[in-house]
């Protein structure tokens, strides 16, 4: 029987697991404010530490009191250590930059400018920025990269992560935070497709000790089908006591699957980006059992809603779906207004966090 963490407390409130977090690369879920993001029921975002250090700056942040104060979102928050940017960055094209023991060098495409982002000055960044829950700097990799590479990963993975825990426990100390305000640390899995690998990264990451883990490096194969063997592998890998978080992870049907193998946490773009692209979400019938093909699309730009004056779906909540039409929805889409964005993205942020309510066993 699966023992689950039921709740995350951390500095700016607790998270009910389990949850999805929209991602908020820049400090923003595009379209959406605070307000919206309440509206629609979602308990904390997924910001980009990297991201942010260039835009608008770590000293901007800074100067605002912190991520919570800059964005008006006053409920969690989490930050990734910028290694999955560096992976997908530099894994495309090497002359935007390069890994070593050291860290991650990386050159911004169109500048001169060199980036040296160590795992020091990755918990620096997060931390400095008010982050309620940091993750270390790891060395992300596709599952089908080669065993030397995946080898390499891990290696230095591990050893970041000690260097990651070190610089953490340093800055607990000089500014003297209390356990209660103290925000969580998390370390990532890697190893890739390799069953061995990812047993001693995790393995390694225990003993050194963190309050939560996450499954790194790609979540696809090649066909974009979810690696359930090695993603349900990694998560018995750590015991249930800790949470652990699916990056990247956030297909309404991956999630549901991640969930069963035990997995609390789960982030993505996808759901946003779809909504902004015309394609929402919706029960075929909504029932708390899910099974078989519960889910379905609206792809709004299609012919059939130009009249219809009903919701998205009749059983959701959301702002949305209570007071606008399919219809209307459909004419903001081939004007490409701004209003469309916010609506459309409301919607399917809903259609998540209600997910994860029938996942918890709720009403949604």
């Amino acid at each position: 029987m699966r023992v689950q963490p039921p709740i995350l407390n951390i500095p700016h409130g607790k998270v009910t697991l389990p949850a999805f977090l929209p991602d908020a690369t820049f400090g923003q879920v595009r379209g959406l404010d605070a307000q919206d993001l309440k509206s629609c029921q979602v308990q904390a975002v997924m910001m980009n530490s990297y991201h942010l250090m260039k835009k608008p700056g770590t000293s901007v942040i800074t100067s605002q009191g912190g991520l919570h104060s800059f964005s008006g979102w006053q409920q969690p928050i989490f930050t990734d250590s910028g290694g999955f940017q560096a992976y997908s960055l530099i894994r495309r094209n090497s002359k935007f930059g390069s890994f070593s023991e050291n860290g991650i060098i990386v050159r911004p495409e169109g500048t001169r400018k060199k980036i040296l982002l160590t795992p020091e000055k990755s918990i620096q960044l997060q931390f400095n920025m008010g982050a309620d829950v940091l993750f270390c700097l790891d060395d992300c990799t596709h599952v089908d990269e080669v065993q030397a590479e995946q080898e390499v990963s891990v290696a230095r993975t591990i050893t970041w992560a000690r260097r990651c825990k070190q610089q953490y426990l340093q800055l607990i100390e000089q500014k003297e935070t209390n356990q209660q305000q103290r925000p969580k640390l998390f370390a990532v899995v890697q190893g890739g497709g390799s069953k061995e690998l990812r047993k001693k990264c995790a393995q390694e990451l225990l003993e050194i000790g963190f309050d939560g883990y996450g499954y790194g490096g790609w979540p696809l194969d090649g066909q974009g089908n979810l690696l359930e063997d090695i993603i349900a592998y990694t998560r018995d890998l750590i015991p249930q006591e800790f949470p652990m978080h699916a990056l990247g992870i956030g297909h309404p049907y991956n999630a549901q699957k991640s969930y069963r193998f035990g997995y609390d946490l789960f982030d993505c773009a996808m759901p946003t980006r779809d909504a902004r692209h015309g394609r929402l979400y919706r029960f075929k019938e909504y029932t708390k059992e899910l099974k078989g093909d519960w889910l379905e699309y609206v792809y709004i730009k299609d012919q059939r809603y130009i009249r219809n004056n009903e919701p998205i779906s009749s059983s959701c909540d959301c702002i949305t779906c209570q007071h606008n039409s399919l219809a209307y929805l459909n004419h903001l889409y081939k004007l490409g207004e701004s209003l469309y964005i916010r609506l459309a993205t409301i919607h399917n942020l809903r259609f998540m966090t209600r997910l994860m309510a029938i996942l918890r066993g709720e009403s949604a």
